[in-house]
Formats: structure tokens, sequence, C-alpha cells
């Protein structure tokens, strides 16, 4: 009987590696693209609380500074998926087929501070006091078709400022153009407000305003290569199911009932992993957190609306309908937009 009883629980012990050897090779590896910012929360979040491995997919997380360098690497393969700032290089590539947007990420909403409006100490003292002022000012971003490229669209016009009146210089990266604000080379920025508020704490530069308080847009998307839409149908099906997860508990933490910036009684936890993936302290990023929908539905309207920008602007070529840009297979629609 001892015998039989060790033969049964050698055979039991084989079946539960075997076990686990399935279980590990279900898991599909992807890599996903991301920006230094807390817009990715929600995805980190889906990490750290296990929803990625209850759809059977294993993350690989691939860090940028910048939004454009996101989509190129996901048409060309070298990534799956992309949750990162919308760009006119993104748009283009999706026009041109290669991509398509397939959720929402973040949105720019009134009390988030995200990217924000500075102006040098030597601008503001020359009388650009507010956002009506930047009239005949230059203005720095760090890329062109990049979304503080379309904030500032936005904010011209909800101030009747003559978009040819700003001359608009790309200084490819914020300590950049913190360089330039500070020694008075440029007038004023859009640019991330976590890069810029310790400076304005320093009294280095002046704040004018929040671009959430000014202008409400899409300014993230999720998007994935057309070939991975179309043939890896589960894949994209299961990363969107962990990322609506990671993004609900995102929003449970710092959002109210209301679409207001306040936090709840889950925020601590939510920060520290946010903390840990970003490599940044706390009290830096939680005035900087983002607007997320709590489901990733995302704003067709603006979407549609900032790829006729770009275009207007010479930076998308093409006459592809920008509905196309989106895979309606995945996506769920703002309501009313």
């Amino acid at each position: 009987m001892t015998g039989l009883r060790e033969n049964v629980f050698a055979v039991a012990m084989s079946m539960a590696v075997l076990a686990l050897g399935a279980s590990g090779a279900q898991a599909e590896a992807v890599k996903i693209g991301l920006s230094k910012s807390t817009t990715a929360g929600g995805i980190f979040i889906a990490k750290e609380k296990g929803y990625f491995a209850a759809e059977g997919i294993e993350p690989e997380f691939v860090m940028f500074d910048s939004s454009e360098p996101i989509a190129v690497a996901v048409a060309s393969g070298a990534i799956d998926f992309g949750h990162t700032g919308a760009s006119a290089g993104l748009y283009q590539l999706a026009g041109q087929g290669v991509l398509k947007v397939i959720a929402a990420a973040s949105r720019e909403a009134p009390s988030f501070r995200v990217n924000g409006i500075v102006a040098s100490n030597r601008a503001y003292d020359a009388g650009v006091k507010s956002l009506k002022d930047l009239g005949g000012h230059s203005v720095a971003i760090s890329q062109f078709g990049s979304p503080p490229h379309y904030s500032l669209s936005l904010i011209e016009e909800k101030y009747g400022v003559e978009p040819k009146s700003v001359r608009v210089t790309a200084l490819q990266s914020n300590p950049n153009i913190l360089s330039a604000l500070t020694g008075g080379t440029v007038d004023a920025s859009v640019m991330l407000a976590a890069a810029f508020m310790p400076a304005v704490d320093r009294g280095e530069m002046k704040l004018l305003g929040f671009v959430g308080d000014e202008a409400a847009w899409q300014t993230g998307v999720v998007f994935t290569a057309t070939k991975i839409a179309n043939d890896r149908h589960d894949t994209v099906a299961h990363f969107l199911s962990a990322v609506r997860k990671g993004k609900r508990d995102y929003y449970d933490a710092f959002i109210d009932a209301n679409g207001r910036r306040h936090d709840g009684p889950t925020a601590p936890a939510m920060l520290a992993i946010i903390a840990k993936y970003l490599n940044q302290p706390i009290e830096q990023l939680t005035p900087a957190i983002a607007y997320v929908d709590p489901e990733g539905r995302l704003d067709i309207k603006d979407v549609i609306h900032q790829v006729e920008w770009f275009r207007g602007q010479g930076m998308i070529k093409g006459t592809f309908d920008p509905a196309t840009v989106i895979d309606t297979r995945y996506i769920i629609p703002l309501p009313g937009k």
C-alpha cells in the first residue's frame, strides 16, 4: 500500500507540474509601448494586480520619452501595442492602414493638471500674463504634431489668438524647453506640468494655466498594428479586458463620481504602484494624475477633429477618411461623442 500511495503521489505531482507548464505556456508575451507618465497608471495597475495574467497575457513594458516613436515601433512590429498621446505621426500611419486605434488612453479634463502653459519670467514681465496674450510671441513644444501642439491650437481658438502670430518652436525634450524658458530665449511653452511645476515653485517661470481647465480633449489613445487587430482578435480582446480593469481601479482611486480629481481610499496604494513603475517620488506624481475613462471609451468626434487639424497643418498627407483610423470592432464610444 505504501508503494501504491507513493506512485499515486508521484503521478499527482507529475500532473501538477504538467499543468503548471501548460498554464505558463498559455501566457502570451506582448510588448506595450508607454510614455513615462501617470497616463499609463491603469496599465501598471493591471500588471500589478494580475489582470493581465488572468487574461493569459504576460506584458513587457517598453518606455519611451515621447509619443511618435511608439507609433513607429508598433508599425514596425517591434512592439505589439501602444498606449500614449495622440500625434500626427500616429494618425498618418493609421491613415495609411498600418495602425488602428482600439481604445482611449487619457483625456484632458477640468481639475486635472497633466499639461500646462507657462511663460518665461522675461515674457511675463513684458506682458504675457494670460493665455490671450500669446499672440506675437514664441511658444515651445516638444515636437510638431504632438499633444502639446494640438493643445495650443485649442487654446488659440478659445482665446481668439491668431495662430500665424504665434511662433511655434519644437525643442524635442522637456529639459531643452525648461532651459529655453529660464534663459528667456522662448516666451512660453505647453508641456507636462510635472516637468515645469518645480521651476514654477522656484520662481523661475510663471504658470498661465492648465490645459485640462481650458480645453477638454482626447489626448491619449491605445492602438495596435492593423495586422494584429485583424489576425489576433483574441489577443486584442484579452489585452483590452485587462487594461479596462486597471483603468477602473485607477478611476476609483483618483476620480470622483462627477469626473473631478479626488483621491479615494485606494489612492495611496495605486500611487505606490505607479511610482514603482515610473521610478519617481509619489509626491511628484500626486499632482500630475491624469483623467482616464474607466471603460477606455473614446471621444471619436475629437479624434476625427485631430486628424483634420493635423492635415490642415500639412502634418498628415493623403485623403483618407479620418474615421478609418478607428477600429470599431474594439472601440467603446464615449456617449455623445
